[in-house]
């Protein structure tokens, strides 16, 4: 970042302004100046190796490793339980020995004594069976002083027979079981009817080129950071089982009969949502293949995604589209699997088919997989799995899109660009958020931003409030303060950022972000360094305000004077954040003029600032008038002079 003195000269020359020396600078009492945001030693450390920069942009040395899973696993409804194999390829690019594996075992958080920070029943976790390194059998130890593995928690930590060198790839096979948890696990498990299955085998824990091994415990609220992985995926269940996972389903013709096949290239062809099962079919039988043996094996392969996961019953009725990514006309297929006579779930499909297209539209990123398919039952709201989602509920039309949307937002933060939602929430949910609320206003024709729909509002300026740069495992439990700062807050920011920049200059900035950071890791730092290098501003100050402190922002119309020279506008800020002030004046004629206070002038340290506009009779003074600033008080942003 800049020094200050540099900050203050920029934001000074990039003060938009429509007439010359239009404002003058009152000096009451100093107020602080937010101070410039600094960078952590692990991103400094990789700023100076060369694997990330201070313009945003990856370094020329950028490394991430890679990672193979083939997985065998079988569902057994009737007991619950779920048995699995996986060969786990894990090549090792960075420039690091790497002397131990860590794998996280996420199910753990259902066995007895684990640490947790959300309630949760006790099911039992995870039974590891087998564990080898590249074909050497390695037994649970105490500690790893000698060659096996030790499991604390929801992480399994692996010695092996030699360490991972730069370049080097180990195969390490686990065996394990577990049972499926009933409904109130978090993001997965079984009602009886459906079963959905996430964070459901060992996943390696991430090495990146910041901070070496992240392999946080899985305590229930935190969520996750993930490397990206190709899988090949065997699932075995019972024969009457409709399946959704991630991937293409490369056993289509072994386990779907001719009349679903025929029904889903329909939906390849066509604009119409086309009903690929219904409940007729389950009664009939008629929608997949009979098996001598009662069961049947659903493969799957997927490439470049963070994580791998399914949803199975015997009720789901199957509804089926597809969505047009880019212009040259290439398609993505959508899919919806519910329980028939689910409130709303007849329009799943199309508002999915919706999210994609707008979404690879706004974000000038088409969507890059083969399907999206969307999954009801067992939560209370949604959750995110590459080109799968979970949603739960009967919901109306707009709670049903609002929520598809969200889920389906994901599907490009954190799943293409690879944020590391674990330590900072805000980067996935925030900006999902805001987009949400832009496929709201188009899809439903609202309002594009209404403040006072806004939860940050409710809770700003109260003591309750936390700042969004914080692990999200770290926030108070029982409060709205996680989720106001994780995804309303951040939204509520973009949003102000969009309005001070303008809508083409904030769009620049936001989609290079996620061309520079796709199918990588990127830190808030390179998404902070890839805005102000777009935009050309040092955005120290908001960043400061919005994300790592609860400052809250109040200015003011003081004062309204005409005078011969012209109309004399006094503002007043009473807050802690500084932001640039857009000030409209409507003259009785129904003309309107617009001026800005720059933000230098508020960290120059003024409370107060007078704007000059044309003589003229005044009928109306606002304060932001299109509704951008993070202002928690606006019952004094208008003045109507008498």
């Amino acid at each position: 970042m800049t020094t200050w003195v540099r900050i203050l000269f920029a934001l000074l020359l990039a003060a938009p302004t429509a007439h010359a020396q239009s404002w003058m600078v009152s000096q009451p009492a100093p107020r602080p100046v937010p101070y410039p945001v600094m960078e952590e030693p692990g991103f400094e450390a990789a700023v100076e190796t060369g694997t990330r920069t201070r313009t945003g942009h990856p370094g020329p040395d950028y490394w991430m490793n890679t990672v193979r899973y083939t997985i065998h696993a079988t569902l057994s409804p009737d007991t619950r339980m779920l048995r699995g194999d996986v060969t786990i390829s894990y090549t090792n690019q960075s420039p690091d020995t790497l002397f131990v594996l860590p794998v996280h075992l996420r199910q753990n958080l259902n066995a007895e004594g684990v640490v947790r920070n959300r309630p949760q029943k006790i099911s039992g976790g995870v039974r590891v069976t087998g564990v080898a390194w590249n074909g050497a059998p390695l037994v649970e130890r105490a500690s790893l002083r000698l060659t096996g593995y030790v499991t604390e928690g929801t992480v399994m930590t692996l010695r092996g027979t030699a360490p991972v060198a730069p370049g080097g790839t180990v195969d390490v096979d686990v065996s394990w079981t577990f049972q499926v948890p009933e409904v109130g696990a978090p993001r997965m498990g079984t009602d009886g009817e459906v079963f959905y299955l996430g964070y459901w085998y060992p996943q390696v824990a991430v090495y990146d080129d910041v901070n070496g091994w992240t392999a946080d415990p899985y305590m229930g609220n935190g969520e996750f950071y993930m490397d990206f992985a190709d899988y090949d995926v065997h699932l075995t269940v019972p024969d009457n089982m409709i399946v959704g996972a991630t991937g293409d389903l490369i056993s289509r013709r072994s386990v779907l009969s001719e009349q679903t096949i025929s029904r889903l290239d329909r939906a390849a062809e066509g604009d119409d949502v086309v009903h690929v099962v219904t409940v007729a079919d389950l009664e009939a039988g008629s929608a997949l293949v009979a098996s001598p043996t009662d069961v049947l094996t659903w493969q799957y392969r997927a490439e470049q995604v963070r994580d791998f996961a399914f949803g199975a019953s015997t009720r789901f009725v199957w509804d089926a589209t597809h969505a047009v990514v880019d212009a040259a006309g290439n398609h993505s297929m959508i899919h919806a699997l519910y329980r028939d006579g689910t409130p709303a779930w007849d329009r799943s499909a199309e508002f999915a088919r919706y999210s994609i297209e707008f979404l690879s539209g706004q974000l000038d990123m088409p969507y890059p997989w083969p399907h999206m398919t969307t999954v009801e039952g067992i939560i209370g709201g949604g959750m995110e799995y590459p080109m799968i989602t979970l949603i739960g509920g009967a919901r109306s039309d707009r709670r049903l899109f609002g929520t598809t949307f969200h889920e389906i937002a994901h599907m490009w933060f954190p799943m293409i660009v690879g944020q590391n939602e674990k330590e900072y929430t805000w980067m996935d949910e925030g900006l999902t958020s805001f987009n949400t609320a832009e496929a709201s206003a188009d899809f439903w024709g609202d309002e594009s931003w209404d403040p006072a729909r806004q939860s940050y509002y409710f809770i700003a300026g109260t003591g309750q409030e936390v700042e969004p740069m914080r692990h999200g495992d770290r926030y108070p439990v029982g409060t709205a303060a996680r989720g106001i700062a994780s995804y309303n807050k951040p939204a509520v920011a973009l949003h102000a950022l969009r309005g001070m920049v303008g809508q083409d200059r904030f769009y620049e900035a936001y989609t290079e972000y996620a061309r520079r950071w796709a199918f990588k890791h990127p830190q808030p730092h390179d998404l902070f360094n890839t805005f102000e290098d777009v935009l050309g501003m040092d955005l120290d100050w908001f960043w400061t305000s919005m994300l790592y402190e609860t400052w809250t922002l109040d200015q003011g119309v003081a004062s309204v004077v005409s005078l011969e020279t012209g109309v004399e506008v006094t503002v007043e800020d009473f807050g802690l954040s500084p932001f640039p002030t857009p000030v409209r004046v409507t003259y009785r004629d129904g003309r309107t003029a617009d001026e800005w206070i720059p933000v230098s002038t508020w960290l120059g340290g003024a409370r107060g600032a007078t704007v000059m506009f044309p003589p003229g009779t005044i009928e109306r003074v606002e304060i932001d008038p299109d509704g951008f600033l993070p202002d928690v008080n606006r019952s004094n942003n208008i003045m109507l002079p008498e």
